[in-house]
């Protein structure tokens, strides 16, 4: 067996022992350990994976969400944490709804801060006790959250700026083209429509 996947397998032995309590899943997936947990534990199964010894999963480095709309608890919210002393990895995920928060761990990873703030501008998952609970990515007054899959493509508003009022202006979304149909016929056959520009010919005949 190699070594890598011995190392995990001996991490899952490890934590699934000292973690039993306080996590839901133990599985090994793209090479790196994974835990899944209630969203209420968060912050202990964090603070463990930190200050074990036999861990020390020390750096933050990643924390992000994920949208499945058909599920009840339709966000899954991510944590990757490195170790530099096991020279590992280890992913930590929960889920939640759009209307349970999950507990901020900026006091667990200082680093954690900004990746909530995008989490929630983002997909609108909320945090609590996080310092400063704003949107990060998005303009002032943004409607929606651009990541979920129900977003529409071409969003509510959009920003132009306007020479006459010499000021940006905010307006609802004007399509001014309309979607091109496609036949996929073979061009050598052509189409059954006039195409634009080939009026022109057919009017100098």
């Amino acid at each position: 067996m190699p070594e890598t996947n011995q190392s995990l397998l001996e991490a899952k032995a490890y934590l699934g022992e000292v973690l039993a309590e306080k996590v839901e899943d133990f599985s090994i997936a793209f090479d790196e350990l994974t835990l899944t947990v209630d969203a209420s534990k968060i912050i202990d199964v964090l603070t463990f994976l930190r200050d074990d010894q036999q861990s020390q999963y020390i750096c933050f480095i990643d924390l992000c969400g994920v949208d499945y709309p058909e599920r009840r608890k339709r966000f899954e919210v991510v944590y990757h944490l490195l170790s530099p002393k096991q020279n590992a990895r280890i992913r930590v995920k929960l889920s939640t709804d759009a209307r349970s928060p999950v507990p901020s761990v900026t006091g667990v990873f200082q680093a954690a801060d900004w990746f909530e703030r995008e989490a929630y501008d983002l997909y609108g998952i909320l945090f609590t006790g996080h310092p400063d609970m704003r949107r990060l990515l998005t303009d002032y007054g943004f409607e929606g959250h651009p990541l979920r899959k129900d977003f529409p493509l071409t969003g509510f508003t959009e920003v132009r700026y306007d020479d006459e009022q010499k000021r940006v202006v905010y307006e609802p979304v004007e399509l001014r083209q309309e979607f091109r149909n496609f036949d996929f016929l073979s061009p050598w056959e052509g189409t059954d429509y006039v195409l634009p520009g080939d009026e022109k010919e057919t009017k100098a005949n």
